[in-house]
């Protein structure tokens, strides 16, 4: 039996970020868990035979229970999803995401389709993929458009938009995703974090409820 591939998604050059801390932002520390410990416990725990592997070539991202790979190619942003990852059986998530229990509930496993897309009107959190090569052709096609200068970005969303026959342009929510509203926390840049650190000190307190955090 062929186990399931888990990639999470850390080579990132974390412009927006700028080492606030002095670490990148994968290594953010919630309730004495960084974000990739985080992750790799809640796959494991979820998942104990996944084959969980940290996209990323910096050295500091070693954690126990995954392995390390270090992507081919790191030119644009869409080289986060490294193409020599991608199989018949793989979800890629995004390392520098807070992921509730509920979220990673509904994440780990798989739906059957093709490509599985997660996240909300801000984000795409995290991929599915149950047809390899359907996704390295969506992702050749964003990734050529984008050299072409045809698009203006490329990333997790233009990929949605690509498998989905929508227009290019401003993220756009279809029925086709699947729906995680409030249920994960990405972090950009050091003011994501002083509002998710404040907000989840106040959910931790009992002062405000799981689902009042907008990101924003």
């Amino acid at each position: 039996m062929k186990h399931r591939r888990y990639a999470v998604m850390a080579n990132g050059k974390g412009m927006r970020w700028g080492n606030h801390l002095g670490i990148p932002k994968h290594l953010i520390s919630v309730d004495d868990e960084t974000l990739i410990q985080r992750i790799v416990r809640q796959v494991r725990e979820r998942d104990p035979n996944a084959d969980l592997v940290i996209s990323s070539s910096n050295p500091l991202l070693d954690t126990p229970g995954a392995r390390r790979h270090v992507p081919e190619r790191n030119e644009i942003e869409l080289d986060r999803f490294a193409p020599e990852l991608v199989n018949d059986a793989v979800t890629f998530l995004y390392g520098d995401t807070f992921y509730t229990d509920v979220a990673m509930d509904k994440i780990v496993g798989t739906t059957g389709a093709p490509i599985q897309f997660y996240g909300d009107n801000r984000s795409i959190v995290a991929v599915e993929v149950n047809d390899g090569l359907a996704m390295l052709a969506h992702l050749h096609n964003v990734r050529s458009l984008f050299l072409a200068g045809e698009i203006s970005s490329c990333v997790g969303w233009q990929v949605y938009q690509s498998y989905n026959q929508l227009p290019f342009g401003a993220p756009e929510p279809h029925d086709t995703l699947c729906w995680l509203g409030d249920l994960t926390s990405g972090f950009n840049t050091p003011e994501d974090f002083v509002r998710f650190h404040a907000w989840h000190n106040a959910y931790k307190s009992g002062k405000v409820a799981q689902s009042s955090y907008s990101g924003t």
